[in-house]
């Protein structure tokens, strides 16, 4: 062959050959890293495709559990709003209330300084009413006291006008108290004649032994009266009349009393009363009569009373 193939071809051709085992070598040993990445790659590729499943189960149960947060979430917040809703239409209410509420108590305020208003003018008032009551208290007592003075003087004086005129008790002379007064009654037949006005001697002498009687008592006040009985009168001289006929009685009375005693005429009054306040209408006898009434004087008792 070496004969057949030319040096120079042949020298070529194991240069190439050279060459190209150099080359095999070379892909050789590059086909053996191509091979060794590719196993890594496929080994990386199997981990990612394993991280992969595992990524896309989370993300499915990520997504899953995601939608129900989210339906959760949408009912939180449909909830929330109606909580907000409702928290709104109670803070209005409450608001509302509130007002109320307050309008209540400013009224109720308002009434309470009334009450207290009307309470201190009650107050006020009472302690006026409570000064006044002690004034009042004390001229009650006041008062008590004068008629206490009183009684006590009208009965001491009964007793001494009846005294004195105890000859008479059988003769038609009555002596009595009443309401704080001292009453002496004569009966007609004691002092008049029958339809006269001039008195006789044993009346007079009763009316003198009562005027001495009273002569020394100081604040007195004295009433004469003069009563008829029903019987009509009919003349053309004076008296005409029961009115008449009881006037001159008393004024004669009177008249005798002063003449012949020391007793004020001041004191003294006549009154005739006719026959309007008869003692017992059945006995005409006991109506035809004279009333001497004795009374203390009650200007001090007025004064005490007018106290302001």
């Amino acid at each position: 062959m070496a004969a057949c193939v030319p040096a120079r071809q042949m020298e070529e051709m194991t240069s190439k050959k050279e060459q190209l085992e150099s080359e095999n070598q070379l892909l050789k040993s590059s086909n053996q890293d191509l091979e060794a990445q590719l196993a890594e790659m496929t080994t990386n590729y199997d981990t990612y495709k394993a991280k992969h499943a595992a990524l896309v189960r989370d993300t499915t149960e990520f997504g899953t559990r995601f939608r129900q947060i989210r339906i959760q979430y949408d009912k939180l917040n449909e909830l929330n709003d109606m909580m907000i809703s409702k928290n709104g239409n109670l803070m209005k209410e409450a608001a509302e209330e509130n007002r109320r509420l307050l309008d209540e108590l400013e009224k109720t305020r308002i009434e309470l300084q009334k009450k207290e208003d009307d309470l201190d003018a009650k107050q006020n008032n009472l302690a006026v009413l409570n000064e006044e009551l002690k004034e009042r208290e004390m001229r009650l007592s006041e008062m008590q006291e004068l008629l206490a003075r009183q009684e006590s003087a009208s009965n001491a004086l009964k007793d001494k006008i009846a005294k004195a005129l105890l000859g008479f008790a059988d003769k038609g002379l009555t002596v009595y108290q009443k309401n704080g007064k001292v009453y002496v009654g004569m009966e007609a037949n004691l002092l008049f004649p029958s339809g006269s006005t001039v008195i006789n001697p044993e009346g007079k002498k009763a009316i003198i032994d009562l005027a001495k009687a009273i002569e020394d008592q100081a604040d007195l006040e004295i009433i004469v009266e003069g009563h008829t009985d029903t019987d009509k009168m009919s003349s053309s001289s004076i008296p005409r009349d029961n009115w008449e006929l009881s006037v001159l009685r008393s004024t004669a009375v009177v008249k005798i009393m002063t003449e012949n005693s020391k007793v004020d005429p001041k004191i003294l009054s006549a009154a005739g009363r006719s026959e309007y306040l008869p003692v017992d209408p059945d006995d005409k006898s006991k109506n035809r009569r004279i009333e001497v009434i004795i009374s203390p004087n009650l200007d001090e008792l007025y004064q005490v009373i007018d106290q302001k």
